[in-house]
Order: C-alpha cells, then structure tokens, then sequence
C-alpha cells in the first residue's frame, strides 16, 4: 500500500454555506488504496480499518462522496463500503453500458446514495440519469444558460444538483438561486476585497492580539492587558484550558495564571486559535477549520522536513495563509501590520524561502495534485506515510478543538 497512501478531502457544502459531505480522494484511486494479494477477505480487513479510522476523521460523521470507476462499479468493491455513508460518484468517462447500469441498479437497490460526476449531456448518461440521487456540474465549464437548464430539464423529486469548482461567492449566489442545493469548490476561501474602513473595529483588536503574539520576545504583560480588553477571548481561552484538551489539574480562573500556565509555545498557539476563531465568526465555520489544519499539518511536518527550529512560523503561516478571506483584505496589506518574521512573509507573499515548500506542500495536499504533492515531499525528504500521518493528525487535532469549543 506504500505508493497509494496519499488521501485528501474537500468539502461540500448545502445552501447555507454548512458542510454537509466531505469528498475523499485517492491518490491513484480509490480501487488502489485497498486492492489486496490476498482478495477479498483481505480488501474488506484493510477497509474495515479505513472506514473505522480514517474515514471517521476526515468526514466527522458526515458523508464521504467517493470517487468510482468502472472497474469498481462491476466488480462489486462499492458494495464493500458502508452505504449509509457514501454517496458513489460515477465519473464522467464510464460509458453508462449495460454491465455498468447493471452494477448501479443494484447498489440502488441495496440502499447506496448515487452521484453523477462533471455532467453535461443527458442523453449520453442515459439510463444514469435515472438512478442518479445527485448530478453535479462543473460551474467552471458550463455555460450559464447549460447550469439553468439542467435543473430545469431534469428536475424530479428526490433528485438534487450539485454545483462543483465553484470560485466566487457570486458564483455560489448563483447557484443557490437557480436551484442547486450543494456546492463545492474555494468560493468559501477567496476574499471578497472591501475597502479597509470596512474592517471591523473588533476584527482589528484580535489582529493586534495577534500580531502581539507574532513578537520574537513575548511581553506577557502586555498581552495580559489585550486579552482582558476582550470579553470573549477571556472567556474561550479559559474555556479550552479547562477542557480534556489540557487536562490541567484544578482550574484554571484568571488569564495570568493561564499565561503562566501555557509557557511561550502553548500561549502563542491559543491565544492565535482563539483569535482566529473569533475574527472569522460571520464566515462559513470551515474556514477556520480549514486554517487550522494548515496550521497544524504544516507544524507536524517540521520535525520530519529538517524544520524543525521553524515550528512556531510553520503554525503562524498555516493561520495566517487565509486571513485574505477572513478580513476581507489582500494578504499584502494584513501583512504589512503585522510583525511575522520574514520566512513567514517571504512564503505567503513571494512563494520563497525555507517555509515555501511546506506551504506548496500544502496547497496541492488541499487540491489532491498528487504529483506536486510527491514532487514536494521528495525534496523535503518526506515519506508518503509522514505527509499522510500528518494530515490525518492535523484533521483530528482541528476535531478536537471543536468538541473542547
């Protein structure tokens, strides 16, 4: 299973902008992350584990759209994954033929939730359209005048539309009004610029937390003041503290203890989470879960990628990497308020620098560009199984920040 390890997950979203599914994806498929010598018995054990392990911490009870081939489709392996949740892509390219129809009737009939990928032509599709639960329709491609009559054409109850690479808030505003019930794509990530005056008052004092915290030398004092000044940041900060998450013994009740607490490390990290959080509470929630998986799986390969006195920066510019979206402003002008040492501006801003190729690393983990993500991984002398790790571990750590807020 050495070459086939890599696996990321992209969310899906419902009208309001909440993650509903997560779609995974394999690096060379999903047939090839459990295909097995030894057949069946063997596949289903090496399942078993993913569906109870992995799977769990990538879609947190929520459903996994998996990506099936033909090869999947007819020789049954859909029907080793637990229907209640996945929904079964079929990709574009699979000729509807009568093998083909045959398998999905089938997995219909067993229960099993169907999604058409990247469509476009209703006739070709066929007898799919049919068994199809979900068609989704790729927004980058599609005219604006296929997107409308999709819907219209071949609407009938107990059939939704997703709309996929959608980029815009105004492409996802469209989507909404003509009738797609799900979206997938960055929209959700990508500034919507405004004017500075706009910003907030209240997101500005979280940034000059922040940036409070980015100092080399920490003047505990001070941060002291800052975090006193705001009610809610007191007041989560002590909550996590107190969480499992720490298992502090007694409580914790005053921010200066919390600070002594903490050590430099700890108090930098939280106080930046909160901070975060806080700032992007009128955006869709998985924003935030999105920086903070950065900011961790970036940490977590530190040590592993000969970065390891970079730890600290490596969080900072994981957090820091969609502020952009969060304050609404281009990544320049929030960097330039804030005192981030230069390897952190230098990755975020030129794409240059020792933290650079984690953040590529990153990115195309995000985007399953798998040859990027190898290509990456090699240089930094990162083994498929550390890159993977590492990005299990960041999802389960964002989980169980969560489950303490």
């Amino acid at each position: 299973m050495g070459h086939s390890r890599f696996v990321a997950r992209q969310p899906i979203f419902d009208r309001h902008q909440n993650v509903c599914a997560y779609e995974l994806l394999f690096r060379s498929g999903f047939e090839n992350f459990y295909v097995h010598a030894d057949g069946d018995a063997a596949s289903r054990t090496v399942m078993d584990n993913f569906f109870f392990v992995g799977m769990e911490t990538l879609t947190e009870g929520r459903k996994a759209f998996i990506n099936c081939t033909r090869e999947v489709l007819v020789k049954g392996l859909a029907s080793l994954l637990p229907r209640q949740r996945v929904v079964l892509e079929i990709l574009e390219g699979i000729e509807p033929d009568v093998e083909v129809v045959d398998a999905c009737q089938r997995l219909k009939q067993d229960g099993y939730t169907i999604a058409l990928d990247d469509f476009t032509e209703p006739i070709r599709c066929g007898a799919l359209v049919e068994l199809a639960d979900i068609i989704k329709v790729d927004f980058s491609l599609a005219e604006d005048e296929t997107r409308t009559a999709l819907v219209r054409d071949l609407a009938r109850p107990g059939l939704s539309f997703l709309a996929e690479k959608v980029e815009t808030q105004d492409d996802f505003n469209l989507a909404r009004t003509i009738g797609y019930e799900y979206a997938q794509g960055y929209f959700f990530s990508r500034p919507q610029v405004v004017s500075s005056r706009d910003v907030p008052s209240f997101k500005l004092n979280y940034l000059r937390i922040l940036q409070e915290v980015s100092q080399p030398d920490l003047e505990l004092g001070r941060i002291e003041t800052l975090i006193k000044q705001e009610a809610s940041l007191c007041f989560k900060l002590l909550r996590y503290l107190n969480s499992a998450l720490f298992g502090f013994v007694g409580e914790v009740k005053t921010i200066h203890h919390a600070l002594r607490l903490l050590g430099e490390r700890d108090l930098r990290r939280w106080v930046s989470v909160v901070a975060i959080e806080t700032m992007a509470q009128d955006k869709p929630a998985e924003l935030v879960v999105s920086c903070l998986v950065r900011a961790r799986f970036a940490e977590l390969l530190a040590p592993h990628a000969g970065l390891e006195p970079h730890r600290e920066n490596l969080f900072l510019m994981g957090l820091l990497s969609l502020m952009g979206a969060i304050l609404d402003q281009p990544m320049a002008s929030i960097l330039h308020h804030l005192p981030v040492s230069k390897p952190v501006k230098s990755a975020l801003l030129e794409n240059r620098g020792p933290l650079s190729p984690v953040y590529q690393l990153i990115l195309a983990q995000e985007t399953a560009d798998w040859n990027a993500v190898a290509r990456i991984a090699s240089e930094l002398r990162l083994s498929d199984q550390k890159v993977t790790d590492a990005y299990l571990a960041s999802v389960a750590w964002v989980q169980s920040i969560f489950r303490a807020a």
